[in-house]
């Protein structure tokens, strides 16, 4: 009997925290995959997951900037088959007042949300919709559905990235490749502990779960 072949899924912002968890998920449900983060703590992630059976490659890049967006877009072409999922989930926060922050940084986390996310997208959704199929999971937040006093930048971010989303899988919704955004509430460092997740996509309203997980990818 013939094995079935094995799917690819490449993750970002995969070497702690919500990127981590996806990956994984991806490896339990025998997926190759292709993680990225922007700290050496990513090969960590590697091999733990290796140990899940998927092969996995780490890819240590900054996907603020084009270049890094371009090492992984390198990576991801030369990979022996096509990516199935693709969970967008890089990036960062930033607190204090906006004033009060240093501008380079607060820039950092625009170009790290909003830059980096669809210029990746942007190269894996276009291959995606000329096969006819694909997943694409893109992390936002609740923290997007209202101004974030002492979060302005990363807020406003998060507002880019649900409407983003949304936009985007209305647009795709007759080309066989799905959108999906998952809203947390409990988003980077900065973010309130407050144990809900809300998942919207181009089937299902926004819907809050307390205290679990909600799947729908």
């Amino acid at each position: 009997m013939n094995a079935v072949p094995r799917q690819l899924a490449v993750i970002t912002g995969a070497s702690t925290g919500i990127g981590l968890e996806l990956a994984r998920l991806c490896a339990q449900q025998k997926f190759d995959l292709i993680i990225a983060a922007d700290e050496p703590l990513i090969a960590n992630a590697a091999r733990e997951l290796s140990l899940l059976g998927a092969n996995c490659t780490p890819v240590e890049c900054d996907l603020a900037s084009a270049e890094g967006v371009e090492k992984l877009a390198s990576v991801i072409a030369a990979a022996p088959r096509p990516v199935d999922a693709l969970f967008a989930n890089a990036g960062r926060g930033l607190g204090k007042a906006f004033l009060d922050q240093d501008l380079d940084e607060a820039l950092k986390v625009v170009h790290t949300n909003i830059d980096g996310t669809i210029r990746l997208i942007y190269d894996v959704a276009n291959d995606m919709r000329w096969r006819g199929q694909g997943r694409i999971l893109i992390t936002g937040a609740i923290a997007g559905l209202m101004p974030g006093t002492f979060q302005a930048v990363y807020s406003g971010s998060q507002a880019f990235l649900d409407s983003f989303a949304v936009a985007l899988s209305n647009e795709l919704k007759d080309t066989g490749v799905t959108v999906t955004c998952l809203m947390p509430a409990l988003r980077r460092r900065i973010s309130l502990n407050v144990p809900i997740c809300w998942i919207r996509s181009s089937k299902q309203r926004q819907s809050p779960r307390f205290g679990r997980r909600q799947s729908r990818f």
